[in-house]
């Protein structure tokens, strides 16, 4: 099994109850060498914690999806009970919300994984952002590739 690098900085306990996660994938190639990156903040903005890992040769929409499952992850360890979920992917945000079908059948079973997650934490919403209100998602995703 291949090793991939990560990144993780800030605190990974007593997290608020609500949390603001932004979450990236990217991938040099598509598919290509892909990373993920999430951003978790407090309600005043503030970064509670950071995590970037490359996932190795995937798809974009493979990392998009694995940021978002990571975020999930993260919040249901730390006992996240509101948690807003933000990426600049448009089409995973509509998949996430039920307004679009996933289709691509290497993607349904992280589509699964995510929906059974966001089930375990009692208020959750999917917002679409601009790339450029999705900035250190981003970079700690291109940060994950160039390790």
């Amino acid at each position: 099994m291949t090793v991939h690098p990560r990144l993780e900085f800030g605190n990974s306990a007593k997290w608020p109850n609500t949390v603001v996660a932004y979450t990236d994938g990217a991938s040099r190639g598509n598919p290509g060498p892909a990373s993920i990156g999430v951003v978790i903040k407090d309600s005043q903005g503030e970064i509670v914690y950071e995590y970037a890992r490359a996932l190795g040769n995937q798809t974009n929409n493979y990392a998009e999806y694995s940021a978002v499952k990571k975020a999930l992850e993260l919040a249901v360890a730390n006992h996240v009970t509101e948690l807003i979920l933000r990426s600049d992917s448009e089409l995973m945000i509509k998949q996430m919300k039920g307004e679009y079908k996933v289709k691509s059948e290497s993607i349904k079973q992280l589509y699964r994984d995510c929906d059974e997650l966001r089930k375990k934490i009692k208020n959750i919403l999917f917002e679409h952002v601009r790339r450029e209100h999705n900035k250190r998602a981003d970079e700690l995703a291109n940060l994950a590739l160039d390790i």
